[in-house]
């Protein structure tokens, strides 16, 4: 695996799916008494977060003691950003302090790749999101949950192997400012599944007939063909003029209700990347139905950001073998 994880397009297929067997290892820490490895013990990991953040904050901060790391959390608030502080004094200070890997969540696009590339500090960098560009880990959790919920687990095409050959994935709402989008686009099609993007024709991205997908706008014609469907949350906060009418237009268009759920295969599910937003993109019933994998997704979060930080920072062994007592004392 490279030195760093900045997109979900410089993983090749091997290396993804590497990552998904790391991570399917690490979900076997679950149902032991004691849910932690040693093997990152000594090892100092900063999450520094420009933006706000449940999900995927906690979710490394979980993988990272899980792993047995020291964590630093660094939010701008409150910190010397607030007072004008630029990212390269910030890295320098984390460098001097010792730290062995940052992840970044930054409102700018490019700004982990230019810490990874600076110079500024000599650690792996790990993107946990960057402006409207790319959310690597994001992708990653969503494939394994897919690999997890739907191959070779006797649906209507009971596939083999461990990618996602034939899978076909419907990604529908604010696509334009969502990295989520961006980054599931990249990786899913690096492991073989079919994406369909679903949008208003407002947010979809200028330059979006380059990207490995389809693109439509009626939302109901794709779903019979669908085998998962991943609904974007509108990312107001990054929207300065009005791209619907509005919410109610968008939800009439565009939300997933419990009508088009039955149009789905009975074997597809609803994946979300959170935060939700019930009423609009989707609806409390169906949020709250079994098919919806939003908790399911937030769970296996943990296990592939541990994977990611084992390759980065421990090794290329498998990360576990039959454990002594004396391993799972630790």
């Amino acid at each position: 695996m490279k030195r760093h994880l900045i997109s979900a397009a410089d993983l090749t297929r091997d290396e993804a799916v590497h990552l998904l067997d790391t991570a399917e290892e690490m979900a076997r820490l679950a149902d032991r008494p004691i849910k932690k490895l040693p093997t990152l013990r000594g090892r100092t990991i900063c999450n520094l977060f420009f933006e706000d953040s449940t999900r995927t904050r906690v979710s490394f901060e979980a993988a990272e003691k899980r792993l047995s790391a020291d964590v630093i959390n660094f939010t701008a608030k409150g910190s010397s950003v607030s007072k004008g502080e630029s990212l390269k004094d910030t890295a320098q200070t984390l460098a001097a302090v010792g730290v062995d890997a940052v992840v970044i969540r930054h409102h700018a696009s490019g700004a982990p790749h230019r810490l990874a590339t600076s110079g500024w500090i000599d650690a792996p960098v790990i993107n946990a999101g960057d402006g409207t560009h790319q959310h690597p880990t994001q992708a990653l959790l969503d494939a394994f949950t897919l690999r997890r919920r739907l191959v070779g687990r006797g649906t209507a095409r009971d596939r083999a192997g461990r990618d996602l050959s034939g899978l076909r994935v419907t990604v529908v709402g604010d696509v334009l400012h969502s990295r989520v989008a961006r980054s599931d686009v990249d990786l899913l099609h690096t492991l073989g599944a079919e994406v369909t993007l679903v949008a208003p024709p407002t947010l979809v991205p200028v330059g979006v007939g380059n990207w490995p997908c389809e693109v439509s706008y009626d939302l109901d014609g794709a779903l019979a063909a669908s085998d998962a469907v991943m609904m974007l949350r509108v990312q107001r906060e990054r929207m300065n003029a009005a791209f619907f009418p509005t919410e109610r237009e968008y939800a009439r268009r565009y939300g997933l209700d419990a009508a088009r759920l039955a149009k789905l295969p009975d074997h597809a599910v609803v994946m979300h990347p959170g935060p939700m937003v019930r009423g609009m993109e989707i609806t409390a019933e169906v949020a709250d139905s079994p098919r919806c994998t939003v908790v399911e997704q937030v769970a296996n979060g943990v296990f592939v950001r541990m994977a990611v930080l084992y390759l980065l920072l421990g090794g290329s062994e498998p990360a576990l073998t039959q454990p002594s007592s004396r391993t799972e004392e630790k």
